[in-house]
């Protein structure tokens, strides 16, 4: 039986690498389509988790997964010997930056490393990580073809971003549309038709580094009008006019004008960090990408500019930053989840206290958190008594289910980066 047809009768077994928030929720949509999955992960601490039915969504633990496991639909391990016996391989692995600004592949090597020993003929490998325009043809190809298996003839590779939005309660892995460009048009119509089975929408591009273009772009586009944005907030603090009313009143405008917001800084695995992997790229080709460094520079800032807002706000208020209790609402990067991967909370706690503040913080999604290497802290019970021994409260990720009411009776002052009490109070002072 050939490849394709594997996948349209839904024979195929498909191997996931990578078990983040990216490749669980490819597994989830796989099992519900009926496919075999075996999922691989370098962290044996988390494969244990896994195994033993622990996942952070646990309504899809308890209803997919777990019995996925159960009756062997999927299985979960570290090694990569499974990968001789599946037909499609999709590569969801971290792509972090180094300290130096440029792309870190290691994981994306390993990955590929492993495949190469496994990689046998009728095989379709699809990269999601988000990396740099041309990865998957001069790094994947390079290691992957050889004199026995030639692309798009006896194994099929291409690259499809990922888009998924965590705590997006519209759109999720299924239902947002997606991107697929192979190193051949074989290639691309392969992955297109594997993703078919399993998302409602399928885009093909002309080449696989289309597609990794189309996911630079997409949170270049967002970074960038986030920093612009962010340096709209610094400006109207320097003119004394309220931001928030300002964006509010632009976003009336039918036509020629999207709203973005302004925030404490950008977070997470993709909008921080993306773009950068693009500016890198243009470097090599001796292009200097200005609009992304800038709007790197100014989002970086926030944090040092939250810094700034907040020692003003204490010293109007006859205190010092020096020696003050400050409570930090939300370490997450963004609302309604759990993760605090490049979140500025941590950064602006780590200001706080080189300032000389007694920091603590609340989020009922993260119980503790690592804000350095020398410092692990914990989510403190949030009650309007333990509130009010703060002389300040800074709310930084704006989760849903905090009690805003409470916390603005109960807080000594507030400082929103988040413009999340819509009211205004006499203690309340807005990014």
């Amino acid at each position: 039986m050939s490849l394709k047809d594997k996948i349209l009768k839904k024979k195929a077994e498909v191997g996931i690498v990578g078990l983040g928030y990216v490749g669980l929720s490819l597994t989830v949509e796989f099992l519900r389509s009926g496919f075999k999955v075996y999922g691989i992960d370098n962290d044996n601490k988390k494969v244990n988790r896994m195994n033993a039915g622990e996942f952070p969504d646990q309504e899809i633990a308890r209803s997919i997964i777990n019995p996925a496991i159960d009756s062997n639909q999927l299985q979960i391990s570290q090694t990569y010997d499974v990968l001789a016996r599946v037909d499609c391989i999709i590569i969801c692995v971290p792509t972090p930056l180094r300290q130096t600004k440029d792309p870190d592949m290691q994981y994306i090597m390993q990955a590929v490393a492993e495949i190469r020993k496994y990689l046998h003929q009728d095989t379709l490998v699809i990269l999601e990580s988000t990396t740099y325009p041309g990865t998957t043809e001069e790094v994947l190809l390079s290691e992957l073809e050889n004199q026995k298996l030639k692309i798009g003839k006896d194994f099929f590779l291409a690259f499809s971003p990922e888009r998924v939005d965590p705590g997006n309660s519209k759109y999720g892995t299924k239902n947002t549309p997606k991107i697929v460009g192979g190193i051949t048009s074989e290639c691309t119509e392969m992955a297109k038709i594997l993703y078919e089975q399993v998302i409602d929408s399928v885009v093909p591009v002309s080449s696989a580094a289309t597609a990794e273009m189309v996911k630079l772009l997409e949170n270049t586009f967002r970074a960038v009008n986030i920093g612009l944005v962010n340096e709209i907030a610094i400006a109207c603090n320097k003119l004394d006019i309220p931001v928030w009313e300002v964006i509010e009143a632009a976003a009336t405008k039918p036509f020629g004008f999207m709203p973005f917001f302004p925030g404490p800084g950008l977070g997470g695995h993709c909008i921080p960090i993306d773009p950068l992997y693009l500016s890198w790229k243009l470097k090599t080709l001796n292009y200097r990408a200005r609009f992304i460094e800038l709007a790197s520079e100014i989002n970086t800032y926030m944090p040092e500019y939250c810094l700034s807002r907040i020692v003003q706000l204490l010293n109007q208020n006859k205190q010092s930053i020096y020696g003050s209790n400050i409570l930090v609402l939300g370490v997450a990067y963004k609302k309604n989840v759990e993760d605090t991967r490049e979140s500025p909370a941590l950064d602006i706690i780590r200001l706080l206290e080189d300032n000389g503040a007694k920091v603590d913080y609340h989020d009922p999604y993260v119980p503790n958190v690592k804000v350095d290497e020398n410092s692990i802290k914990r989510s403190i019970q949030l009650t309007s008594k333990s509130i009010e021994k703060y002389c300040l409260v800074v709310l930084v990720t704006d989760h849903s289910c905090f009690d805003y009411k409470m916390i603005q009776n109960s807080a000594h002052l507030v400082f929103d980066t988040r413009n999340s009490f819509k009211e205004p109070f006499e203690t309340l002072s807005r990014l």
